[in-house]
């Protein structure tokens, strides 16, 4: 398959209700873990009731998606230990549905749920969601592009080296930008010949990297413009910025900041965080730089 030129990239996006047009502004998506047991807020969102008011909390500090995910990614390693275990999709669904469901009926901010599994996928979509976030591009389950395109659903589709349990494990690549890239393009190609009129990419920052390997990407996020797709990117508290600062979870809202302005000026269309208010003031920011060249040059 040979991608469409940058010049040729949709912009204009349907979900659900809303039309966003990703070139004229960066868009927000706002995280929720209903999960014991994510890196940065486990165990915090895992009541519905509590799940929900953040949802309609993060909508109300400008979020334009809100994510929803009922299992943890938390890698293995130093920092956390044996990492997260997968979870059956019945468990994912008793978590994760009665927020969706509430959500639908209280806002028409578009819901993403946060999923690898086309037998959770396709209940949260039938529930109200319109786009899954798949981790894996569609590489870890075969009926996801399918079940996507069955309910006219949108995906977001990132890069993960081995799974959350063994992604962190000595990663290493002998072409970062290629090997992503062409992982990437598989999960495009697949979404297309089953019909997914929509769909995102992300390079997934923290997911099978080291640090050199984040900080590259968030530089030279412009290579994945050739895939044809808007792009996204989750830098949100996460371990790499950790390492550069020093500092734990709970510090990092400075270093999410610089990511996301950094990952704006190389291209992102779509930024993944969990500080909603902070990163919309950030990119409202970067944002008028960015119009504000474009005129100058034009």
């Amino acid at each position: 398959m040979k991608s469409p030129p940058q010049s040729e990239r949709r912009s204009i996006f349907r979900l659900g209700s809303k039309e966003y047009d990703l070139a004229a502004r960066t868009h927000v998506i706002g995280v929720v873990n209903v999960t014991p047991d994510s890196f940065s807020d486990g165990g915090r969102y895992l009541d519905p009731a509590r799940a929900v008011r953040h949802a309609l909390e993060l909508i109300e500090e400008g979020a334009d998606i809100i994510d929803i995910g009922g299992e943890s990614t938390r890698p293995r390693g130093a920092a956390y230990g044996e990492g997260a275990e997968p979870v059956p999709p019945e468990l994912e669904l008793e978590r994760i549905l009665p927020v969706i469901e509430r959500l639908v009926r209280e806002t028409d901010i578009p819901i993403s749920v946060d999923t690898y599994k086309a037998a959770v996928a396709g209940p949260a979509l039938a529930s109200g969601a319109v786009i899954v976030n798949d981790i894996s591009a569609f590489h870890f389950d075969e009926a996801m592009p399918r079940t996507v395109a069955a309910a006219d659903g949108s995906a977001i589709l990132m890069h993960i080296r081995g799974t959350p349990k063994t992604m962190q494990i000595e990663p290493r690549y002998d072409d970062l930008f290629g090997e992503i890239t062409s992982f990437l393009r598989e999960g495009v190609e697949l979404g297309r010949e089953c019909g997914v009129r929509q769909m995102f990419v992300d390079p997934g920052i923290g997911f099978g990297k080291n640090l050199l390997d984040n900080l590259r990407l968030l530089g030279g996020l412009s290579h994945f413009a050739s895939l044809g797709c808007p792009i996204v990117v989750g830098p949100s508290r996460k371990s790499f910025i950790g390492a550069v600062l020093d500092l734990p979870v709970g510090e990092r809202l400075e270093g999410t900041l610089a990511s996301v302005v950094a990952s704006i000026f190389r291209g992102a269309n779509v930024v993944r965080v969990h500080d909603v208010k902070q990163v919309k003031r950030a990119v409202a920011v970067a944002d008028a730089i960015l119009h504000a060249s474009a005129v100058t040059q034009t």
